[in-house]
């Protein structure tokens, strides 16, 4: 197809590497500070020209999707059609390869990728802020998302602060197959006090000046989540007996843990054993998206 036609988008997971919570607010709202990164792997969404709007849903963790009304993917394109005012027709194929639920963010990116392919399908002449406020509109981490950078985000998740590419880094997702609810993760929380790590201003020269700073971090969530969900406690300690590992941490709200190794093949090799033992896990072996995502391709 041409351009006219549809197009493709991808949506990569987003990873927390670290994740600091601060004590609720009166909106609500934690304040939170968090280095995040894009791997390339993540669902995959086509947008093609339509009469009416609609969503279908394919891949391994398609049928897991929530209701219509409660997809991301739809909103965003009901959203930004409202705000450039036309009728949202188009027809979304979300292709879900991450498992919802799963602290990557996938939603989040599902919506950022809808909006960044319909800026591109209906050629809208949008600038740059509009569809960030648009975005912000969708949810805390759909901003960050836009981009698909390595970024510094804080308060809600609405100040992003753009860093540096981070170095090649052979990494690990696993996911235990339990979905966690970030709610209820959140409520159990507990008290919490300041925040007091600031944004890394330098680029991390190497692999081991990344995980030395992370080793200086923490997930908040990663407590409670574990409590809900025991399952992240034993994903975490397999990862860390792993060979070459160097730091394996919890991403998000969970239940997806992540672990950073010093060679691709230690990284393959501990992907291989993982899978061997526990054939119901979610594993993939991946690496960080090397620069922002570009305007989506044409369909071929």
């Amino acid at each position: 197809m041409t351009l006219a036609d549809g197009i493709f988008v991808s949506a990569p997971a987003k990873v927390n590497l670290c994740l600091h919570v601060a004590e609720r607010r009166a909106d609500g709202y934690h304040d939170l500070e968090s280095l995040v990164a894009f791997v390339v792997h993540g669902d995959e969404i086509t947008l093609e020209h339509a009469r009416e709007l609609s969503l279908s849903a394919v891949g391994p963790f398609g049928a897991m999707l929530p209701p219509d009304n409660d997809n991301l993917a739809l909103k965003a394109a009901r959203l930004l059609a409202d705000k450039v005012g036309r009728p949202p027709a188009v027809r979304i194929t979300l292709r879900k390869n991450l498992p919802v639920a799963s602290g990557l963010g996938g939603g989040s990116a599902d919506a950022a990728a809808v909006l960044r392919g319909l800026a591109s399908l209906w050629k809208l002449e949008i600038d740059r802020e509009t569809l960030i406020g648009t975005a912000a509109l969708l949810g805390a981490d759909v901003p960050v998302c836009l981009d698909c950078a390595v970024a510094w985000i804080e308060g809600r998740g609405e100040r992003i602060t753009s860093l540096s590419p981070l170095p090649e880094m052979p990494l690990l997702l696993v996911n235990p197959a339990v979905p966690v609810s970030t709610a209820e993760v959140f409520s159990a929380l507990g008290a919490r006090s300041g925040l007091k790590f600031v944004c890394p201003r330098a680029p991390f020269c190497d692999l081991q000046a990344l995980v030395a700073f992370l080793s200086s971090t923490t997930n908040d969530l990663e407590a409670p989540a574990r409590k809900i969900a025991p399952a992240i406690c034993d994903a975490l300690e397999e990862l860390r007996d792993m060979p070459e590992i160097l730091i394996a941490r919890m991403s998000g709200s969970g239940a997806t843990c992540f672990g950073i190794f010093e060679t691709n093949e230690s990284a393959r090799s501990a992907a291989a054993l993982l899978k061997e033992r526990h054939q119901e896990w979610w594993i993939v072996n991946t690496t960080i998206v090397p620069e922002r995502i570009g305007v989506p391709r044409a369909l071929q």
